[in-house]
């Protein structure tokens, strides 16, 4: 009996790795991510499209995602306290630029910061571009941002065409905008 037991055991131990095997790949193609569907090119309409956020200065009122629709914008959530939010600043500067020189806009979101924060922020970097704070953090909640910086271009109908969890470059800046203009 003993000599049947260890050879059943492994067996037994291998099909139930053949079956999670199985399962993880025919769930391969589920994946939800922001991330899976721009790498495989299933562009979808950003999320929290329609959340609606004050914004931290210059602005009156309410303003959502879908108020930008028919502009290539670039939503990039920042912090004032995040070392690669500074480092990168002067490239969203920039970017503001080009995107408004072609109809389209950056927009700053807050990412766990307090509006006086964020507003010296935005003058200590000569950003001038609109910002919407986020208290209570429900679209960064939405597009599952766990950490600052995270940047997101929308093409001109609100789908999310590009991202990145990390700093930008103008190497990723050059490859991305242009073909959105």
């Amino acid at each position: 009996m003993r000599r049947f037991g260890v050879p059943a055991a492994v067996v037994a131990v291998a099909i139930g790795l053949l079956a999670v095997l199985a399962f993880g790949i025919s769930q391969g193609g589920t994946n939800n991510s922001i991330a899976y569907s721009v790498q495989s090119k299933h562009y979808r309409l950003a999320p929290g499209y329609d959340t609606k956020l004050p914004f931290v200065q210059g602005g009156t009122g309410n303003q959502s995602l879908a108020a930008f629709r028919g502009k290539v914008v670039l939503v990039n959530f920042f912090a004032h306290w995040c070392d690669p939010c500074k480092a990168e600043a002067p490239e969203l500067k920039r970017a503001q630029k080009l995107l408004a020189a072609h109809g389209g806009t950056v927009l700053g979101v807050t990412f766990q910061d307090a509006p006086s924060d964020a507003e010296r922020y935005l003058h200590q970097y000569h950003l001038s571009y609109p910002v919407l704070q986020d208290s209570g953090g429900n679209l960064a909640s939405a597009f599952s941002v766990t950490g600052a910086p995270d940047t997101y271009v929308l093409d001109r109908q609100g789908k999310i065409v590009a991202a990145t969890q990390y700093q930008i470059t103008s190497g990723w800046l050059n490859k991305t905008l242009p073909r959105l203009l």
